[in-house]
């Protein structure tokens, strides 16, 4: 099995809801995203899943968080868009795209900050 990893970044604007504290206040972040895949096997490039695939799909995701307030977002509607909930929506998200018989989705972190990250993952 192998494990692949990129990394990438969106800044966005939220506020945490039923949060006792400052970042029940509006606020931003410039989040930075881990996305980890496994593969089974490898193809005749000797390649798991091209990387530029694995960014091209994040950074297209991404694109959908990019200066935006997600708290008004769809997927956030009723919930607070914290580091754990968006790491849970990138994460089912790019699984419907990239899971098939060779890759596997297998966790997506989500740092709000250099000392502080919420991962999510299925097992």
């Amino acid at each position: 099995m192998y494990r692949l990893k990129i990394l990438s970044s969106f800044a966005a604007a939220h506020n945490l809801n039923n949060y006792q504290g400052e970042c029940e206040n509006l606020h931003g972040h410039n989040w930075r995203v881990e996305v980890t895949v496994g593969a089974s096997e490898l193809d005749k490039a000797g390649l798991g899943i091209d990387f530029k695939i694995l960014k091209a799909r994040t950074k297209e995701l991404l694109g959908n968080l990019d200066h935006k307030y997600l708290n008004e977002l769809t997927f956030f509607s009723g919930q607070s868009p914290s580091s754990e909930n968006i790491s849970r929506f990138l994460y089912h998200e790019l699984a419907k795209q990239l899971n098939d018989g060779n890759i596997k989705l297998e966790m997506v972190t989500v740092w709000e900050s250099d000392v502080a990250c919420a991962s999510y993952y299925e097992e």
